[in-house]
Order: structure tokens, then sequence, then C-alpha cells
């Protein structure tokens, strides 16, 4: 395993595409109503990125990829490919995952979206969770603490919530590339004796489902759903381990006050 500690010209860069991605949450939000096609959303998306930002959406052509952003709904868990015939409805849930290239660096984040007023109780509670399982790992970071205690932080929360940790993705290093180690797991599968380091930057994106952990992957190659149909979240940060403990890379505005508690 090679994990890349970052210098402080590396982390000044990835933590500018870090911002860019969060800006990209930012500014989507007004857009996020019923009658739009994810494929609309993903245009408004690209276009941003690449015209304001002048930065690169990194999903577009990554191993395949046809689009810029990543659009789950309702029980997409992940890498949802947006499309002109999927239409938001009011009710719906969905996630945005936006990861920006910017000067030979990445950023990578995503947050869920409500679709109209009319979201049930049950889905609220599922997002609220999702997000605060995530918010709980970063309460732990600082160097020193072993690796595996995020995703044992993550899973133990959830579960005492009665949802399900999805178990086939997890979180990854990044910097000059999109994905790099070490994985980082959303549950305790083993202790692999990794120690976090100052300089170390990774993200952590728990998938949560209502039902059962089980997911599987469509036709098109992309597109993950949970297999006994229920609605599943996900939210995801770029995380700098420093002195302090770590600094949120890719936070928002509306989250300035809530993450560390």
């Amino acid at each position: 395993m090679n994990i890349l500690i970052k210098n402080s010209k590396e982390i000044k860069k990835i933590r500018k595409s870090c911002q860019l991605a969060a800006e990209v949450l930012e500014m989507i939000d007004l857009y996020i109503v019923p009658g739009i096609s994810t494929e609309e959303i993903n245009n408004i998306c690209h276009n941003y990125i690449v015209y304001v930002q002048k930065a690169k959406p990194a999903t577009l052509g990554y191993k395949g990829f046809p689009k810029s952003i990543c659009i789950s709904k309702n029980d997409i868990v992940c890498h949802g490919i947006p499309n002109k015939n999927e239409i938001l409805y009011d009710g719906d849930i969905v996630n945005i995952d936006v990861t920006v290239l910017y000067d030979g660096y990445y950023g990578d984040t995503s947050k869920m979206f409500f679709v109209g007023e009319n979201i049930k109780d049950n889905l609220k509670k599922l997002c609220k969770i999702t997000q605060y399982s995530l918010y709980k790992a970063i309460n732990i970071l600082k160097p020193g603490i072993r690796l595996y205690l995020i995703g044992q932080t993550i899973q133990k929360y959830v579960e005492n919530k009665k949802f399900s940790v999805v178990r086939n993705y997890c979180g990854h290093g990044i910097g000059k590339n999109f994905h790099e180690d070490p994985h980082i797991l959303h549950y305790y599968d083993y202790d692999n004796g990794i120690v976090l380091q100052n300089g170390m930057i990774f993200t952590i994106e728990p998938m949560i489902n209502i039902g059962n952990k089980d997911v599987y992957v469509m036709d098109d190659g992309w597109t993950v759903r949970t297999i006994d149909k229920t609605y599943s979240a996900q939210y995801e940060h770029t995380i700098l381990i420093n002195n302090d403990g770590c600094e949120v890379l890719t936070i928002r505005q509306e989250e300035q006050n809530n993450i560390f508690k």
C-alpha cells in the first residue's frame, strides 16, 4: 500500500479543488425542483465547472463514465448516470456527487437533496442519520488513531439507528489521483494496522440503506441500486489530517457550525 503524505504546496492545491467542488453543490441547490431532469442538472453543473470555475469535471470520461457528475435518486445507492428521461418528482431524495479537477489535483464531495416539500419522515431520518454518521467519524479524526475506527464509528451509530451500511464501496485517498490508498471502509472489518498521519487526505462517504445492505450494479455497468428497492443516502467529504485533528476541505457554508461538536 502506498499512502501519499501531502506537503503544504499540495494541500493548498487540493484545498482549492475541494472548495470548488463544494461550491458546485451550493450552486445547484436552487435547481433541485420537481420536474427537472437529471440530465439538466448535469449540464448546469458541467457548465459551471468548465466555464465559471475554469476547472474540469473529473468523472466525465473516467473509466468510461459518460457524464460530469453522478446523480443517484431514491433506491440508487451511487454512480447514477444523469439522463434526460430521469425526472425528479416531489418527495424524491437525490444524491449529487461532484469531483473537480483543478491545477492537477482532485476534490470530491457529495450531499443529499430533498425534492419538493413532501418528503416522508423516514427519508428525512435516513438522510440525517447518514450525514451524522459522517460527522461522527470526522470528530474522531487526528494523527495517531487507527484507520479502522472510522468504519467502526459509522457502523455502530448507523446500526443502532436500525439502518444498514453498504459494504461494496468505500472512501479513498485523493490528491493528484482521483483514487489513492488507503481504502476507507464505512464498517468494521479488521485492524489493518494503518495509523492516521499529519498530511493524509482522503474521503469518507458512507452509503446507508433503509433496508438491508445488499446492492447490485445495473446493466449500464455503473448505476448501483439496493436489491430490496429501499431508499439509500450518502454524504461525502474530503478531509485532511493535521496537527489540530482534521480539516474538512469540502465544507459548505451551511455546515460551518454543525460538523464539529
